[in-house]
Order: structure tokens, then sequence, then C-alpha cells
């Protein structure tokens, strides 16, 4: 059977149309996919990555649950205009302990990856409770009752962290033990802080390339 006689019968048969178009989108995927898994720098800290604690860990955690990812990328890209705006490239060693990921794409706001430092902690709760009073022009949403909810309401922060050592975060029990009392008298935007102050400060500028 010729070329055109096969594609012919493919356009046809919904069937095996169906089954050619899994065939190939598996091995497509198989191609992207199994690289990854082999990739010894994609599971090896960099710099002195570690694991988040009790507080970056909830703070992470408001962070998804307010739909911060929605408008702020956590991937600057090795382009020389991305460099020079937000600083050093991403690093894959550097998301090891993310789960998930919040590379993201979209960038509605500036992308957070080394915001880690940039602004101190008084800026950043004025920023979150009403950006306009520290970026006239921002266009980011007010989020007033970060500073009113207590950060260890309904948290099981410990439970998480056993999840995540069972994948392989290496708290140790000295840590999930004390993560209940790391947030005792703090409020969701002391542990959304706590968190944006830790991006991209484990890697010196002198370890990207």
């Amino acid at each position: 059977m010729n070329g055109v006689g096969l594609h012919k019968k493919l356009e046809e048969n919904a069937g095996l149309l169906i089954f050619g178009i899994l065939f190939v989108s598996t091995i497509g995927g198989l191609v992207q996919v199994l690289p990854s898994l082999f990739q010894e720098s994609l599971k090896t800290p960099t710099g002195t990555t570690r694991p988040y604690s009790a507080v970056e860990l909830a703070g992470r955690d408001i962070y998804i649950r307010e739909g911060c990812s929605v408008c702020h990328s956590q991937q600057i890209r090795p382009l020389l205009a991305e460099v020079k705006r937000y600083g050093p490239y991403s690093r894959a060693g550097e998301s090891v302990y993310d789960r998930p990921f919040l590379w993201g794409s979209k960038r509605t706001g500036p992308d957070l990856h080394r915001v880690g430092g940039k602004y101190s902690d008084i800026w950043h709760r004025l920023h979150l409770i009403n950006p306009r009073d520290v970026v006239p022009n921002s266009i980011m949403p007010a989020y007033p009752w970060l500073a009113e909810r207590d950060a260890n309401a309904g948290n099981d922060i410990h439970l998480k962290m056993i999840a995540l050592r069972k994948l392989g975060h290496p708290y140790s029990d000295e840590q999930i033990e004390a993560a209940p009392a790391a947030l005792e008298g703090l409020t969701d935007i002391d542990a959304l802080i706590g968190y944006l102050q830790i991006l991209g400060t484990w890697t010196k500028p002198e370890d990207t390339p």
C-alpha cells in the first residue's frame, strides 16, 4: 500500500485514525519526559538551596491559594533583557523542593524569582494590603485580609512536611515537630512575606553562568 492509500485509509477509519494520533502523541510525550527522569541537574539542589521552613512553606501555600502565580511567573529566562531586569536566570536545581512548580508564563506583574531581599518586610506588607500605597500605578488587587487571618488556623503544616519528606524532602523529626509552634502568633501576611523574602536568595550570582 502506497502512502496515499494509507493516508486515505486512515481518514476513512476513525478508530485507526484515533489510534495513530495516540501512538504519535505517546512517542512525542516519551521523548520529552524520559530525558528529564534521568537528568541529574533536575534533582540536584543548586548552591544553598534547601527545603522551605514551616513559615516559608505556609507562605507558599498562601501564595498559591490567593492566585499570585496567575499574574507572576517565577522563571527568569536566559535572555539578556530578562537578566538585566530581574537578575541571574533561573536554574533547575533551585526548584527541586518546589511542589508544585510555580514557574508560570503569565506576567501581568513582574517575575518574582529574584524578589527575595529586594524590598523590606514593611514594603511588602504595605504592598499586599494596598499596592497603590507604594506603587501608585499598580493594577494589583489589595489583600487586606491577609493581615487579619491567623497563619496557624486550620494549617496542618507538620502533616504536609511529613508528606513532603516521603517525596524526598530532607525534613528532620525536630523540624516537623516544631513546625506548628513556628506559626504561632503569625498572620497570613507574615508567612507570605517570609516566602517572598526567600525567593531567589539560595543561589549566589557567581553560581549562575
